[in-house]
C-alpha cells in the first residue's frame, strides 16, 4: 500500500478523536445561567445566589437539605441537596454556587459550592 493510505488512516484517526475530546468537553461544562433561564433549561446548569437566613432545614432521616436561595435580583429559588453532606461554613457563606436541574417544583442540587468570607480580609487601621 502507498504511503498516502497511511496518512489518510492517521488523519482520520485524529480527527476521530479530536471530536470525541470536543465532545467529552463541551459535555463537562455546566454554564451559569440566571433562576429564570435554570427553571426553563431542563439541563444541569449552575446557578448562584446567597442563602436566605434561617431558611435551611436538614432533615436527618434522609440525609437532606433544604433551603432557600436568593439571586443577586432578589429572585427567590427553593432547593434541595442530599448528594452528602452539608458544606462547612453553609449558614456563614457570602455565596452559594448550586449545580444541578429545576424540577418543576425546586432546584435539585448535585453540587454545593459555598463562597465564604476570606480570612485574610480585615479591618484597615
Amino acid at each position: 500500500m502507498n504511503r498516502k493510505y497511511y496518512y489518510l488512516v492517521g488523519l482520520i484517526v485524529i480527527a476521530l478523536f479530536l471530536a470525541l475530546a470536543i465532545s467529552s468537553f463541551r459535555e463537562s461544562i455546566t454554564p451559569y445561567v440566571s433562576f429564570s433561564e435554570a427553571r426553563a433549561s431542563g439541563e444541569t446548569v449552575q446557578i448562584i445566589g446567597k442563602l436566605v437566613p434561617g431558611s435551611s432545614v436538614y432533615d436527618t432521616s434522609r440525609v437532606a437539605l433544604s433551603f432557600q436561595l436568593l439571586s443577586r435580583q432578589g429572585e427567590p429559588m427553593p432547593v434541595a441537596y442530599s448528594s452528602g453532606p452539608t458544606p462547612a461554613n453553609f449558614e456563614e457563606a457570602t455565596e452559594i454556587v448550586v449545580i444541578g436541574k429545576y424540577d418543576g417544583e425546586k432546584f435539585v442540587a448535585d453540587q454545593l459550592l459555598v463562597k465564604c468570607p476570606s480570612k485574610y480580609q480585615g479591618s484597615l487601621n
